[in-house]
């Protein structure tokens, strides 16, 4: 496919379902560069951490849910071309919650087809996944060759809903138009890897939580196990060119446009060891990484051990104080099973070439998170807050309260320790005085080295001490 950068694009009217999100905003102003007349973000948020850049750059924020017909119709309208990205349970909580999903990721689906149809669109590009081909099975160096992963097999409802949805896209394609104009809407599928960049909003903050925390336990599978990565710059062109190999007058020899119909693997063609690839970022952070390993059988047991646990919690799993499971079945196969694909079609097709390598993505990444985490309050692991709260909590009930219960217990304990409860007492307002003094010394050295976190670092160190004086030290020193 031989055609100039901004070819389909100057001049049109776009519109990027899910434009508020990490791929949808940096597709919108990727179009906006390139001349485009008019961008369309519709997104069910009302804003997002991008929404002042898109606005500043002239994009038109338009708040709908494609769940509804009407919505996704009012968005539509006028459109030369839609990138179909909105989509639900990719991760985490919502991975559970299958109506939702279905709702999102099918029916909406639907819904932009149907507008299209309806509206005259004649280009669709919708951004799929690996998961439409893979399900927890071996996959070296694959192709779009390969058959879609059996329906009922899927380990959650989001790879299952997202190979319901690819194969609606796909066979609607060169459908004719409603508006007997005699145009057809043409559409193909992006199947991107595991999506990372700077400000990414899924999986690295989660990863990068867990790290802090010390929550990173094991690895998942042995060292061998390898599957792609997708810097979000190269995932972007990937969908541009995708769009333009949907245009009338870039015909093959078939007499047809040489993406319609077509599905395409995009990836930074550098497959690795998800953990091999993350080490680099955790280290600049200062957070431990995984020594031990944990082979996939016995992860998928724990996966689903967590599934059926916030199975039971459905009725709370999108309340703000229900952390993230620790791990899902399909993460597991993610992480623990090798599967890599070639990007060879999209090379050939639609001259897809990654731009950003594996080594200046990461890079970039990380620059970003250290800029984050400067940014940020930080603070000790899991185990720290546990240690500090409940001992000072176990120590307060055992020197002032009455022999209730426990408290009999613990003030055994003390005064085993100890040998008195005066003894026993005094510890307890002597760490407490040290705890308000090393507050207070926090306060002031935040005041000077990260003033917009004064009061964090003031309540935590109030908490945890010497725990959470000594991260502020380490920044004062840096």
């Amino acid at each position: 496919m031989h055609l100039s950068e901004n070819e389909g694009i100057e001049g049109k009217v776009f519109v990027v379902t899910g434009g508020l999100g990490f791929v949808g905003s940096a597709l919108c102003l990727e179009l906006i560069r390139r001349g485009a007349r008019e961008v369309r973000a519709f997104d069910l948020r009302p804003s997002s951490p991008f929404s002042p850049a898109l606005r500043d750059k002239g994009v038109r924020c338009i708040q709908g849910d494609v769940g509804r017909k009407e919505d996704v119709e009012r968005a539509l309208r006028g459109a030369d071309c839609v990138f179909h990205l909105a989509a639900f349970g990719m991760s985490g909580k919502e991975m559970l919650q299958f109506g939702r999903v279905d709702e999102v990721n099918i029916n909406g689906t639907c819904h932009v087809l149907d507008a299209c149809i309806d509206l005259g669109i004649t280009r669709l590009v919708y951004c799929s996944t690996y998961n439409v081909v893979f399900g927890g099975q071996q996959i070296i160096n694959g192709n779009e060759a390969l058959p879609y992963f059996p329906i009922d097999h899927h380990a959650d409802p989001y790879g299952r809903s997202k190979s319901i949805a690819e194969q609606l896209v796909l066979k609607n394609n060169a459908r004719a138009l409603k508006n007997h104009s005699g145009n057809r809407l043409y559409t193909c599928s992006v199947r991107p890897a595991a999506i990372y960049g700077p400000a990414e909003d899924r999986h690295l903050p989660r990863i990068v939580t867990m790290a802090k925390l010390g929550l990173l336990l094991f690895r998942i599978g042995d060292q061998t196990v390898k599957s792609d990565w997708l810097f979000v710059d190269n995932l972007v062109l990937a969908l541009i060119l995708a769009s333009m190999g949907l245009l009338d007058d870039n015909h093959n020899p078939a007499k047809r446009p040489v993406a319609a119909g077509q599905a395409y693997f995009i990836s930074d063609g550098s497959p690795v060891n998800s953990f091999e690839f993350l080490q680099p970022l955790l280290r600049s952070l200062d957070y431990e990484l995984p020594k031990t390993s944990l082979p996939v059988d016995r992860a998928l047991v724990l996966g689903r051990i967590c599934w059926a646990v916030y199975t039971i919690l459905y009725p709370w799993l999108n309340r703000w104080w229900l952390p993230q499971p620790f791990i899902l079945p399909s993460e597991v196969h993610k992480v623990g099973v090798t599967h890599y694909f070639s990007y060879l079609k999209a090379k050939e097709e639609i001259g897809y070439v990654p731009m950003v390598t594996s080594r200046e993505g990461m890079a970039l990444t990380i620059s970003y998170w250290q800029q984050r985490k400067r940014a940020t309050l930080d603070g000790p692991t899991i185990y720290a807050w546990l240690f500090c709260v409940i001992g000072m909590i176990s120590l307060f009930c055992g020197a002032f309260l009455p022999d209730i219960g426990i408290v009999f217990l613990l003030r055994a304990i003390y005064l085993f320790v100890f040998r008195s409860m005066w003894v026993t007492r005094l510890v307890f307002l002597l760490a407490t005085t040290a705890h308000i003094a090393e507050a207070i010394y926090a306060w002031y050295l935040a005041q000077r080295v990260d003033p917009a976190n004064a009061r964090g670092w003031f309540w935590q160190t109030f908490a945890l001490g010497m725990f959470s004086l000594r991260l502020l030290l380490k920044r004062a020193r840096t």
